[in-house]
Protein backbone atom coordinates (compact mmCIF):
# COMPACT_ATOMS: atom_id res chain seq x y z
CA UNK A 1 0.00 0.00 0.00
CA UNK A 2 1.20 3.44 -0.83
CA UNK A 3 2.12 5.94 1.65
CA UNK A 4 3.14 9.36 2.04
CA UNK A 5 4.91 11.65 4.15
CA UNK A 6 4.75 15.37 3.69
CA UNK A 7 6.41 18.23 5.68
CA UNK A 8 4.25 21.21 6.36
CA UNK A 9 7.11 23.23 3.89
CA UNK A 10 5.86 21.42 0.90
CA UNK A 11 8.75 18.76 0.58
CA UNK A 12 6.76 15.35 0.68
CA UNK A 13 8.56 11.32 0.32
CA UNK A 14 6.51 8.60 -1.28
CA UNK A 15 6.69 4.84 0.21
CA UNK A 16 5.14 1.78 0.87
CA UNK A 17 2.90 1.43 4.16
CA UNK A 18 3.52 -1.31 7.00
CA UNK A 19 2.38 -1.32 10.15
CA UNK A 20 -1.28 0.19 11.10
CA UNK A 21 -2.77 2.20 8.13
CA UNK A 22 -4.71 5.77 8.83
CA UNK A 23 -2.79 9.76 8.64
CA UNK A 24 -1.37 11.00 11.66
CA UNK A 25 0.64 14.65 12.31
CA UNK A 26 3.16 14.86 14.40
CA UNK A 27 6.97 17.21 14.28
CA UNK A 28 8.60 14.85 12.54
CA UNK A 29 12.54 14.18 13.61
CA UNK A 30 15.32 11.74 12.76
CA UNK A 31 17.53 9.67 15.16
CA UNK A 32 20.72 8.42 13.76
CA UNK A 33 21.05 5.19 16.47
CA UNK A 34 22.16 1.96 14.51
CA UNK A 35 20.39 0.11 17.22
CA UNK A 36 17.26 0.21 19.60
CA UNK A 37 14.56 1.01 17.23
CA UNK A 38 11.99 -0.27 19.88
CA UNK A 39 13.56 1.43 22.94
CA UNK A 40 12.99 4.91 20.45
CA UNK A 41 9.51 3.45 19.64
CA UNK A 42 8.86 3.03 23.67
CA UNK A 43 10.72 6.58 24.73
CA UNK A 44 8.34 8.92 26.43
CA UNK A 45 10.48 11.73 25.02
CA UNK A 46 8.82 11.18 21.49
CA UNK A 47 5.63 11.78 22.32
CA UNK A 48 3.91 13.59 19.27
CA UNK A 49 6.47 12.91 17.19
CA UNK A 50 7.21 11.20 13.97
CA UNK A 51 10.70 9.59 14.05
CA UNK A 52 12.44 8.96 10.76
CA UNK A 53 15.47 6.22 10.96
CA UNK A 54 18.54 6.69 9.42
CA UNK A 55 19.87 3.19 9.60
CA UNK A 56 18.61 2.20 6.69
CA UNK A 57 17.34 -1.72 7.53
CA UNK A 58 15.31 -1.57 10.35
CA UNK A 59 13.63 -4.67 12.18
CA UNK A 60 16.00 -7.05 11.83
CA UNK A 61 15.89 -8.81 15.00
CA UNK A 62 11.89 -7.83 15.69
CA UNK A 63 10.68 -7.12 19.10
CA UNK A 64 10.30 -8.48 22.48
CA UNK A 65 8.32 -7.42 25.57
CA UNK A 66 11.95 -6.90 27.47
CA UNK A 67 13.17 -4.38 25.16
CA UNK A 68 10.67 -1.11 25.98
CA UNK A 69 11.94 2.00 27.94
CA UNK A 70 7.78 2.24 29.19
CA UNK A 71 4.57 0.16 28.89
CA UNK A 72 3.71 0.91 25.17
CA UNK A 73 4.84 3.01 22.45
CA UNK A 74 4.80 6.55 22.24
CA UNK A 75 5.58 7.90 18.30
CA UNK A 76 3.35 8.98 16.27
CA UNK A 77 3.89 7.30 13.31
CA UNK A 78 7.67 6.01 11.99
CA UNK A 79 9.75 6.38 8.86
CA UNK A 80 12.21 4.39 7.63
CA UNK A 81 14.53 3.33 4.42
CA UNK A 82 14.03 -1.11 4.34
CA UNK A 83 11.72 -2.98 6.39
CA UNK A 84 13.45 -6.47 7.31
CA UNK A 85 10.21 -8.31 7.13
CA UNK A 86 11.93 -11.71 8.87
CA UNK A 87 13.33 -10.88 11.99
CA UNK A 88 16.19 -13.61 13.43
CA UNK A 89 16.70 -13.06 17.18
CA UNK A 90 16.19 -15.58 19.74
CA UNK A 91 14.61 -13.30 21.57
CA UNK A 92 12.02 -11.57 19.35
CA UNK A 93 8.42 -12.38 20.08
CA UNK A 94 6.88 -10.66 17.16
CA UNK A 95 8.23 -8.14 13.83
CA UNK A 96 8.29 -4.67 13.53
CA UNK A 97 5.23 -4.27 11.17
CA UNK A 98 3.08 -6.55 14.00
CA UNK A 99 4.52 -4.50 16.98
CA UNK A 100 2.79 -1.01 14.86
CA UNK A 101 -0.12 -2.94 14.25
CA UNK A 102 -1.19 -4.03 17.18
CA UNK A 103 -0.34 -0.62 18.64
CA UNK A 104 -2.31 1.22 15.63
CA UNK A 105 0.97 3.28 14.34
CA UNK A 106 1.41 3.88 10.74
CA UNK A 107 4.55 3.07 8.99
CA UNK A 108 6.57 3.56 5.98
CA UNK A 109 9.53 2.08 4.43
CA UNK A 110 11.39 3.23 0.56
CA UNK A 111 11.79 6.85 2.54
CA UNK A 112 15.35 8.09 1.49
CA UNK A 113 15.71 8.95 5.19
CA UNK A 114 19.00 10.82 5.03
CA UNK A 115 17.63 13.17 2.69
CA UNK A 116 15.37 13.76 4.36
CA UNK A 117 17.37 13.88 7.61
CA UNK A 118 19.53 16.68 5.38
CA UNK A 119 16.21 18.53 4.97
CA UNK A 120 15.63 18.83 8.11
CA UNK A 121 19.10 20.08 9.42
CA UNK A 122 19.11 22.72 6.73
CA UNK A 123 15.25 23.82 7.08
CA UNK A 124 14.92 23.31 10.89
CA UNK A 125 12.09 21.35 13.11
CA UNK A 126 8.41 20.86 11.40
CA UNK A 127 5.11 19.43 11.42
CA UNK A 128 4.41 16.67 9.23
CA UNK A 129 1.92 14.44 7.91
CA UNK A 130 2.53 10.67 7.24
CA UNK A 131 -0.81 8.91 5.89
CA UNK A 132 -1.75 5.81 3.76
CA UNK A 133 -5.01 7.12 2.71
CA UNK A 134 -5.82 8.13 -0.72
CA UNK A 135 -5.03 12.30 -0.81
CA UNK A 136 -2.59 13.88 -2.99
CA UNK A 137 0.71 15.25 -1.74
CA UNK A 138 -0.45 18.52 -1.30
CA UNK A 139 -3.87 17.78 0.88
CA UNK A 140 -1.45 16.09 3.01
CA UNK A 141 0.95 18.91 3.07
CA UNK A 142 -2.15 20.68 4.22
CA UNK A 143 -3.26 18.86 6.89
CA UNK A 144 0.64 18.81 8.43
CA UNK A 145 0.19 23.03 8.52
CA UNK A 146 -3.22 22.63 10.06
CA UNK A 147 -2.22 19.87 12.14
CA UNK A 148 -0.83 19.42 16.13
CA UNK A 149 2.90 19.77 16.61
CA UNK A 150 5.56 20.17 19.81
CA UNK A 151 5.31 23.58 20.38
CA UNK A 152 3.06 24.95 22.59
CA UNK A 153 2.41 21.33 23.73
CA UNK A 154 2.16 19.95 27.94
CA UNK A 155 3.08 15.77 26.78
CA UNK A 156 4.28 15.68 30.01
CA UNK A 157 0.48 15.52 31.73
CA UNK A 158 0.25 12.78 29.30
CA UNK A 159 3.43 10.43 30.08
CA UNK A 160 4.22 11.03 33.98
CA UNK A 161 3.31 8.56 36.44
CA UNK A 162 -0.23 9.42 37.54
CA UNK A 163 1.36 8.31 41.23
CA UNK A 164 4.67 7.87 43.56
CA UNK A 165 6.70 4.59 43.41
CA UNK A 166 9.44 2.47 44.30
CA UNK A 167 11.48 1.36 41.33
CA UNK A 168 12.41 -2.19 41.02
CA UNK A 169 11.89 -2.89 44.78
CA UNK A 170 12.81 -6.50 44.31
CA UNK A 171 15.54 -5.63 42.34
CA UNK A 172 14.24 -7.87 39.46
CA UNK A 173 14.42 -5.68 37.27
CA UNK A 174 17.67 -3.64 37.30
CA UNK A 175 20.37 -6.69 37.15
CA UNK A 176 22.53 -5.86 34.41
CA UNK A 177 21.66 -7.45 31.17
CA UNK A 178 24.31 -10.40 30.00
CA UNK A 179 23.88 -13.77 27.41
CA UNK A 180 23.11 -15.80 30.27
CA UNK A 181 20.61 -14.25 31.27
CA UNK A 182 18.10 -16.35 29.67
CA UNK A 183 18.21 -19.05 31.36
CA UNK A 184 18.69 -16.63 34.56
CA UNK A 185 21.84 -17.70 35.52
CA UNK A 186 25.11 -16.29 36.58
CA UNK A 187 23.49 -12.67 36.62
CA UNK A 188 25.40 -10.51 38.25
CA UNK A 189 24.11 -8.68 41.09
CA UNK A 190 23.67 -5.21 42.11
CA UNK A 191 25.52 -3.36 44.99
CA UNK A 192 23.65 -2.46 47.78
CA UNK A 193 21.78 0.71 48.85
CA UNK A 194 23.68 3.61 49.40
CA UNK A 195 22.01 6.45 48.54
CA UNK A 196 18.30 7.03 48.25
CA UNK A 197 16.78 9.62 45.54
CA UNK A 198 13.69 10.97 44.39
CA UNK A 199 13.35 11.24 40.41
CA UNK A 200 10.71 13.27 38.62
CA UNK A 201 9.14 11.44 35.81
CA UNK A 202 8.62 13.84 33.00
CA UNK A 203 8.62 10.93 30.43
CA UNK A 204 11.29 8.88 32.06
CA UNK A 205 13.19 6.16 30.56
CA UNK A 206 12.98 2.61 32.67
CA UNK A 207 16.79 2.30 31.66
CA UNK A 208 17.49 5.37 33.23
CA UNK A 209 16.06 3.81 36.47
CA UNK A 210 18.01 0.64 35.90
CA UNK A 211 21.35 2.50 35.51
CA UNK A 212 20.82 4.35 38.94
CA UNK A 213 20.17 1.86 40.84
CA UNK A 214 22.96 -0.14 39.10
CA UNK A 215 25.30 2.57 40.49
CA UNK A 216 24.14 1.81 43.74
CA UNK A 217 20.82 4.33 43.86
CA UNK A 218 17.24 3.63 45.80
CA UNK A 219 15.02 5.32 43.66
CA UNK A 220 11.43 6.88 44.42
CA UNK A 221 9.94 8.18 41.32
CA UNK A 222 6.97 11.03 41.53
CA UNK A 223 4.71 12.68 39.25
CA UNK A 224 5.89 15.59 36.90
CA UNK A 225 3.18 17.86 39.19
CA UNK A 226 4.73 17.13 42.22
CA UNK A 227 5.37 20.05 44.96
CA UNK A 228 9.54 21.03 46.08
CA UNK A 229 7.67 20.50 49.71
CA UNK A 230 6.29 17.07 48.64
CA UNK A 231 9.34 15.68 47.69
CA UNK A 232 11.55 16.93 50.04
CA UNK A 233 8.93 15.30 52.85
CA UNK A 234 10.74 12.49 51.21
CA UNK A 235 14.06 13.01 52.56
CA UNK A 236 15.39 12.25 49.75
CA UNK A 237 19.97 12.11 49.67
CA UNK A 238 19.13 14.04 46.10
CA UNK A 239 16.49 14.74 43.07
CA UNK A 240 16.82 13.65 39.81
CA UNK A 241 15.14 15.44 36.80
CA UNK A 242 14.71 13.59 34.00
CA UNK A 243 14.17 14.51 29.97
CA UNK A 244 10.64 13.97 29.10
CA UNK A 245 8.16 15.20 25.37
CA UNK A 246 7.16 18.34 24.33
CA UNK A 247 7.33 22.43 24.62
CA UNK A 248 9.32 23.19 28.11
CA UNK A 249 7.97 26.67 27.66
CA UNK A 250 4.51 25.14 27.88
CA UNK A 251 5.33 23.29 31.52
CA UNK A 252 3.71 25.58 34.30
Amino acid sequence: MKAILALEDGRFFEGESFGATGARVGEICFNTAMTGYQEVLTDPSYRGQIVAMTYPLIGNYGTNSLDQESGSPHVRGFVIEELSETPSNWRSEMSLDEYLRKWDIPGVQRIDTRALTRHLRTRGAMKACLTTEEISPEEATQRAIEGEGVIGMDYVREVSTPEVYQWDPNDELSKPWTIANGNKTNQPSLPPIRFRIAAYDYGIKQNILRLLRQKGFGVTVVPASTTAEEVLALDPDGVFLSNGPGDPAALP
